[in-house]
């Protein structure tokens, strides 16, 4: 947008519709203007005064909900209809930005100094996101620990949403993101931070919002294709490997799969076998027909589903009664991780080719790849990677694109990468 800037439509409200007589004013300037975009009376359901429904809605949420809120709630912000404005709720960036954000004596425990880069009312604190984070992936121990868990959490959460709303997409029209960036450093609602860092939720929503997409679905099981591109594609293949906690293959399945234009193709369920570890995992996988991989996902699932209180729900959330337990991450059997780099030659811009391997025995969860500077170990920002934040079987090689400013000279770079089981790894 901001490269391209452009209009989608014209809004004459925003929470609320105009007076009908500023309506009617507003509806005769676009009249005589010729406006050729949409109209909407305002970015919520209320419908306008002169112009009748809006089209659209706004009924949050914008503080954590889990995973499986997206394809079955079916009163407020679940997929159906246009959202305008929702997310799942805090976005705490990685523990380098904490660093700067934070006085050293004040980055552990939380205190008034975190949740002064919070928000105002409801958002005042992280509360709901915290009791998330500990319901889910256990107590954090410190500052790294709770940014680390954090990353996870709305790398979850982005992901199911934007999932959600593609796999529904002709009945849940469009999503708009609360929000992308902040104008100052901050402990909510953003993609990426005031750095240009970007965290886990970041890469969850790059990784939903991949053109040709295979996915997991919350309400059903199903594994899903979704396409938003302008072409059909036919004889694709979908896998599927389901694996309890100790990898241990516990189901699979493939099939051959045609998807439309612009479409959405159920290719089968996925079940739940008999005495499942509690946390147990999913790797999906979308080929075509010469073995090229169009798109592969991994999902953290517990048998201990999420629970939601709807009777409590309110306008910024809807209370999560039980949380799944996914405690045994924090519990992973370390591994190792090779790296190996190369400069892309003849592209448009500097960028580098990292391959990456587990060479342990157990998963790398969360592999997070940093391009630093070689004297100093800070950090390059902004830098763009194809993927981030991904889990690796072992004996799994994973190859990745990153884009850095033309400023760089590759040979004072350096990588590193580190998982939640994996200490910083050099090349």
């Amino acid at each position: 947008m901001r490269n391209h800037p452009s209009v989608i439509a014209w809004v004459n409200g925003s929470d609320f519709p105009p007076p009908l007589e500023v309506e009617r004013a507003y509806l005769k300037v676009l009249d005589e203007l010729d406006w050729a975009k949409p109209v909407l009376s305002n970015a919520t359901d209320t419908p306008g005064p002169a112009s009748g429904p809006s089209g659209v809605k706004m009924r949050g949420p914008y503080d954590y909900v889990p995973p499986s809120y997206w394809l079955t709630d079916k009163k407020h912000g679940g997929a159906f209809g246009f959202a305008t404005e929702i997310g799942p709720g805090a976005a705490v960036p990685p523990v380098e930005s904490l660093k700067r954000m934070l006085p050293p004596e004040r980055l552990w425990p939380m205190s008034e100094f975190w949740t002064f880069h919070a928000g105002g009312d409801e958002f005042k604190d992280l509360r709901l996101f915290t009791e998330a984070l500990e319901g889910r992936y256990g107590k954090a121990t410190g500052a790294e620990d709770y940014a680390r868990k954090a990353q996870a959490l709305a790398y979850d959460g982005q992901r199911a949403m934007f999932e959600a709303y593609g796999r529904n997409k002709y009945t849940a029209t469009g999503v708009i993101q609360w929000m992308l960036n902040n104008a100052w450093p901050s402990m909510i609602w953003h993609l990426y931070d005031w750095f240009l860092r970007p965290g886990g939720g970041y890469y969850g929503t790059k990784k939903a919002c991949e053109p040709l997409h295979v996915q997991f679905s919350y309400d059903d099981r199903s594994v899903v294709v979704v396409n938003d591109l302008p072409e059909a594609f036919t004889g694709l293949r979908v896998k599927a490997q389901l694996l309890d906690f100790g990898l241990a293959t516990r189901f699979t399945r493939e099939a051959k799969v045609d998807v439309a234009a612009d479409g959405v193709t159920r290719a089968f369920a996925v079940p739940q076998p008999k005495d499942l570890s509690t946390a147990y995992f999913l790797r999906l996988r979308l080929e075509d027909s010469h073995d090229r991989p169009w798109s592969t996902n991994f999902y953290w699932l517990s048998t201990q589903e999420d629970v939601l209180d709807w009777g409590k729900t309110e306008w910024y959330y809807t209370p999560t009664r039980q949380h799944a337990d996914l405690r045994a991450l924090a519990r992973l059997p370390p591994t190792t991780l090779a790296l190996r780099t190369g400069p892309e030659e003849g592209g448009a811009e500097p960028a580098v080719r990292v391959r990456v391997e587990n060479t342990g025995r157990s998963l790398a969860f969360q592999v997070h790849l940093k391009l630093v500077e070689a004297a100093s170990g800070e950090e390059v920002l902004p830098v763009f990677w194809d993927d981030n934040y991904f889990e690796l079987l072992p004996g799994e090689l994973r190859e990745v694109r990153v884009a850095h400013p033309p400023r760089r000279d590759a040979a004072a770079l350096r990588l590193e990468a580190e998982a939640w089981n994996v200490p910083l790894t050099p090349p």
